[in-house]
């Protein structure tokens, strides 16, 4: 799910985890999803202020970049992205890779404070699913990412290389300590039982109905989390995705032939879809 937050009194927004189109079997990329973004924008007469990106994300390419060359916006991320752009530059022997956040206008920590217009902003570490995830808290409403899900989809998973249950565990409940009637904004909706998409929710409606929260202890929900994850495969655009996540949305640059080229390690994560 991408967002544009927006404040009505100055006409200013933030773009959340915007995405940049690819087909995994033809190597096509396209910016049909971030170009709706950018017409929403310009039909509602608003600036873009920000362009955020909650953590690298391991399931589809991050549209930051094309929209920061579109609009002038700075793009940001929180500053524990170093720490996965070690990891990742091991994993792809990548010597070359920059690995001190630059690829970013600004780099987020805890407690940090911005504002989209009028509005206060702040930013919430929320590691667990990745080393560097965040949450943005914009006046009521909290981007919470791949952290809690719809009630009914329960929490996001904790084995990506960095990931951590228990981490991902304490990050919830530093959200669900936000008050009853904050918003929640999350990153996916899975449809549990062919239902329509929803994406928004209350800490109250999640302390109450989520059925991996309520209830519930860390000790149990380690290992509900632990034992869920075993059975999932990776995500399929994992390794494509984040050589260019870890860049900000950059692509590679493109080589003699003028063609660019992702690269991916074989037998590097567990996880087999078979």
């Amino acid at each position: 799910v991408q967002y544009v937050v927006s404040d009505p009194q100055s006409g200013k927004c933030a773009i959340i985890d915007p995405v940049l189109d690819f087909d995994e079997r033809s190597g096509a990329t396209a910016t049909l999803n971030a170009d709706t973004l950018l017409s929403y924008v310009a039909e509602k007469g608003l600036t873009v202020e920000w362009i955020l990106d909650t953590h690298p994300h391991a399931d589809h390419f991050s549209a930051a970049q094309y929209l920061k060359e579109k609009t002038g916006a700075p793009t940001a991320i929180g500053a524990r992205v170093v720490d996965v752009q070690h990891l990742w530059q091991g994993i792809y022997n990548w010597p070359e890779l920059r690995v001190d956040g630059s690829q970013w206008d600004r780099l987020f920590s805890d407690g940090d404070t911005f504002k989209v217009g009028s509005i206060e902003a702040r930013v919430m570490f929320s590691p667990g699913h990745t080393l560097a995830s965040i949450t943005y808290l914009i006046g009521d409403a909290a981007f919470v990412h791949d952290t809690i899900f719809m009630p009914d989809s329960g929490t996001a998973r904790a084995d990506f290389p960095g990931g951590d249950a228990r981490i991902l565990w304490k990050s919830i409940q530093n959200i669900l300590g936000l008050p009853d009637q904050t918003r929640l904004f999350t990153g996916h909706d899975y449809q549990p039982g062919g239902r329509e998409p929803k994406w928004e929710s209350t800490v109250g409606e999640q302390k109450r109905t989520n059925e991996h929260l309520a209830g519930m202890t860390e000790e149990a929900f380690a290992k509900l989390r632990v034992a869920r994850d075993r059975t999932l495969p990776m995500p399929k655009l994992i390794l494509h995705a984040l050589q260019v996540n870890i860049q900000a949305g950059r692509l590679p640059e493109p080589e003699a032939n003028g063609k660019r080229y992702l690269k991916f390690p074989l037998d590097a994560l567990e996880g087999a879809a078979w």
